[in-house]
């Protein structure tokens, strides 16, 4: 009997690669470039399951292709706004993501970016680096405290909660957050959290603000001028979500004008193609989207799409089915 054809668009880690080759009629993206449409096209025409990623585009444009064999897209991450879902379900192909096994390590990186732009890390590492330390003195690179302060959290989902857990355990933080409906009250009383009615009312509350909300056009540019606006001057905005939430040429503003003190920056609105403005500013850390960049999570999601597609072909209920 043939083993199904599965397609992985980028390279994942190699003990999950080795699993697929066992299992599957498998194609490895040796090279691991970034497809273009026609390539996504085509494999959605010559396979039974293609695994894209959150950095794959797949538009309408794409999904649509006539001829389709491709019957799964075995998401390899949590978010798939990069999946036009309209269009999925109209061509009748099965989604699932990647949920549960990245929420420790994508609030590591959070926090990594709230003490380095708390902290001044990025632009003391480039003052060392570039020979111009002239060694320690009372007021060089003073900065702010994280201990006692005020984080807010806009989306209180499972990595914000452990953020939040990191952050008020941790560093003493106080814990706000909005969100649409109330988080179990066990959480909630963990972390002596307190909810606020809406984002307006959140962001002038807080020194650290963390976004932890889904991308998609319902959040694109969630936090914009305006919103911005209402931060402290000496607050910090922390993005590991998607980013869309953020208007990148408002926060570049806000950081030029010195509006709000920093910014600690995972992800970006057309990324890889980060706004080069951003490399104009020293009050900015800038991350190429580590969030789950650990070993034992990277393998943790690919066991994940393993265990989907094994349900798949075998007619069983899918553990992680987005649609």
């Amino acid at each position: 009997m043939n083993k199904p054809t599965v397609l992985i668009t980028r390279r994942w880690p190699a003990s999950v690669e080795a699993k697929l080759q066992m299992l599957y009629d498998v194609t490895l993206n040796r090279d691991d470039h970034p497809f273009t449409a026609d390539e996504f096209r085509q494999a959605l025409q010559h396979y039974d399951a293609v695994c894209p990623t959150v950095c794959d585009s797949l538009p309408a444009e794409v999904l649509s292709v006539a001829g389709k064999r491709c019957k799964i897209l075995g998401n390899f991450g949590v978010g798939y706004n990069h999946i036009d879902m309209t269009t999925a379900r109209a061509e009748g192909l099965i989604v699932t993501n990647t949920p549960g096994v990245l929420t420790e390590s994508t609030a590591d990186i959070a926090m990594t970016l709230l003490l380095m732009s708390a902290r001044r890390g990025a632009e003391g590492d480039r003052l060392v680096r570039s020979g111009r330390w002239a060694g320690w003195c009372p007021t060089q690179m003073m900065s702010s405290d994280v201990s006692g302060a005020t984080l807010g959290l806009i989306g209180f989902g499972r990595i914000a909660q452990a953020m939040a857990h990191k952050a008020h355990h941790g560093f003493g933080m106080n814990i706000l957050y909005v969100k649409p409906s109330a988080a179990d009250p066990a959480v909630v009383a963990n972390l002596k959290a307190v909810r606020c009615a809406s984002i307006e009312d959140l962001l002038p509350q807080c020194d650290y603000v963390s976004l932890h909300c889904p991308g998609g056009n319902e959040t694109r540019h969630l936090i914009n001028d305006q919103r911005l606006g209402l931060m402290k001057p000496s607050a910090h905005l922390i993005n590991t979500a998607r980013g869309d939430v953020v208007d990148s040429q408002a926060l570049i503003r806000a950081l030029r004008e010195n509006r709000i003190a920093g910014a600690g920056l995972d992800v970006y609105e057309n990324e890889p193609r980060l706004d080069p403005d951003f490399l104009t500013l020293d009050n900015v850390t800038l991350l190429p989207h580590l969030g789950s960049a650990t070993i034992s999570t990277r393998t943790a999601m690919g066991e994940k799409v393993l265990a989907n597609l094994a349900a798949f072909f075998a007619g069983e209920p899918l553990p992680d089915q987005v649609m």
